[in-house]
């Protein structure tokens, strides 16, 4: 969960000085913007209020001002919700749960897809949103929507058999078991990929007949506003999927607290993720926290450098590196590491920052000020720490940049060891750090020597040594020569501080729904007799 929303900043340009007009976007970038702004016109012209049962709902509450963190510019007011409409929202939850639970597996199966029709409908429009809502880069976000849209489609297929158990069969009973949806769900969804990720929670809920009240991150509301909207139009009932915008310290706690949800799914930092099972301990709810990650890529002698290189800049660079998923620590054999740290280097001066909607950009402007200022205090701390920064380490400064931006240079920190804090804290941005290591076992050691555990990376092209580090590492996903390629079946999730439980195929309803045994005497057993005299 993001912190508080910041008040309004200063104004200014929609479009940057010369950014209309720069590298390979061209005219490009002025119709893209073009067509941003017509979709941004709606969330500008009155606050964003909530979707509870079917219906818009204007917030009765405070509102705040969503910052664009492209050019400082507001986006628009967002109501917060108050108790009363989280309220209106769970119970609205869990009245629609009874029929819902009850709809036949195909029938959820029609709906969903008919949810990723219109998805992919309004493809452009999510994605023109989300860039300028969340700064990421249009090359990344503009397969958003289909990746949401692919989510929805996966989940609707295994609506049907959502509730298959296994037979387990004795002697004397015939045991089986089924599962049925946990009932009305909580849904809390981040900032840094809000729409894909809202998706990755809120379809496998719907297809295991669950109900859903979603907060989406007070930072990046505008496209959790824009799947309400599609899901009813696709035809789910009233009260099935609903929608309260607010702080996570307020609205966000009213929901985790709320008698009526009986589970809830966070995505965010860890720290919040430990708050949410305080908060829904007294009504004892079932949570699945997504968090942190400080993740390691290793990088051994004799791997494959050209494509070691290529993945590991796209998976710190990409999407801001705002991701838990990024391998923000680089561990290179002592043997390679200063030639490849200097074609690393040669590589990250190169990365294009730019307007979100420029199709040359890589790296768009960071989410907010706050979290921007952040990212950029780990500078002074590496120096601090007897780090070298290599590259970046700045504010970027650009003319054709717009004023009022979260700009910052892709940074690199080398010369580290894996005590530094640069090393031991999710910066969550464009940042990497450097370590180098003699052998198998110094490299399972540093990479382990954390207190998080979502993913690693590791290239070799020895298969007996990707074996061992892989089972080795004290994470939930490990991929062996390869950058972040996820398989929809496969589960998701992390170790240690990095969160509970597991997303992805039949995972996923693990935590959605609940499993029962039913053990049915084939009626030649011996019961004790007692009382008989």
């Amino acid at each position: 969960m993001s912190a508080s929303a910041a008040g309004k900043t200063g104004k200014g340009s929609p479009t940057g000085a010369a950014g209309a007009g720069s590298g390979a976007g061209g005219t490009g970038l002025e119709a893209q913007l073009k067509k941003a702004e017509a979709f941004l016109a709606r969330f500008r012209a009155e606050p964003l209020g909530h979707f509870i049962a079917g219906k818009a709902v204007t917030g009765s509450g405070e509102t705040f001002d969503n910052v664009s963190p492209v050019d400082g510019r507001s986006l628009g007011e967002v109501a917060s919700g108050t108790p009363e409409e989280v309220a209106a929202a769970c119970e609205a939850a869990r009245d629609a749960f009874g029929t819902w639970r009850k709809l036949k597996g195909s029938e959820r199966r029609r709906i969903l897809h008919r949810i990723a029709d219109l998805i992919e409908r309004r493809a452009d429009e999510i994605a023109l949103v989300e860039c300028m809502d969340t700064g990421q880069a249009w090359r990344f976000m503009s397969k958003a929507a289909l990746r949401g849209a692919e989510n929805y489609r996966f989940f609707a297929d295994r609506a049907p058999d959502a509730s298959n158990g296994l037979s387990l069969p004795t002697d004397t009973h015939v045991n089986y078991t089924t599962r049925q949806p946990i009932g009305p769900v909580g849904v809390i969804t981040p900032w840094n990929t809000p729409f894909m990720l809202s998706t990755w929670k809120i379809a496998p809920a719907l297809a295991a007949g669950c109900t859903v009240v979603h907060k989406p991150a007070e930072w990046s509301p505008l496209t959790a506003r824009l799947l309400a909207e599609i899901m009813s139009e696709a035809g789910l009932p009233d009260g099935v999927a609903n929608l309260v915008n607010g702080i996570g310290e307020t609205t966000g706690r009213a929901l985790t607290e709320h008698e009526a949800i009986n589970a809830v799914a966070f995505i965010g930092e860890s720290r919040t993720g430990s708050l949410i099972m305080a908060q829904g301990a007294p009504t004892l709810k079932r949570v699945h926290l997504e968090l942190g990650g400080k993740n390691p890529v290793i990088v051994f002698d004799d791997a494959d450098l050209d494509r070691a290189l290529d993945a590991v800049v796209f998976m710190i660079y990409s999407l801001n590196g705002e991701r838990c998923t990024s391998s923000s620590r680089l561990l290179v054999q002592r043997g390679i590491h200063d030639e490849f740290t200097a074609r690393l280097a040669e590589r990250v001066k190169k990365i294009r920052v730019g307007h979100p909607l420029d199709p040359a950009t890589e790296v768009g402007p960071l989410i907010h000020a706050r979290h921007c200022e952040k990212v950029l205090s780990y500078a002074a701390i590496a120096r601090q720490d007897g780090a070298t920064v290599a590259v970046g380490g700045a504010p970027a400064a650009r003319a054709d940049l717009p004023a009022g931006g979260q700009w910052v240079q892709p940074t690199l920190f080398t010369n580290a060891r894996a005590s530094m804090r640069i090393a031991q804290e999710e910066i969550f941005g464009p940042v990497l750090t450097v370590i180098p290591f003699d052998d198998e076992a110094e490299a399972v050691a540093i990479a382990n020597d954390i207190r998080y555990g979502l993913a690693g990376y590791l290239w070799t092209n020895d298969v007996g040594r990707a074996n061992r580090v892989a089972l080795a590492l004290d994470a939930g996903m490990i991929w062996v020569n390869s950058e972040n390629v996820r398989h929809l079946p496969t589960p998701f999730g992390g170790m240690k501080a990095s969160g509970i439980g597991r997303d992805g195929g039949d995972y996923s309803f693990d935590f959605y729904m609940e499993t029962k045994n039913v053990a049915l005497a084939l009626g030649n057993h011996a019961i004790q007799k007692m009382g008989v005299s």
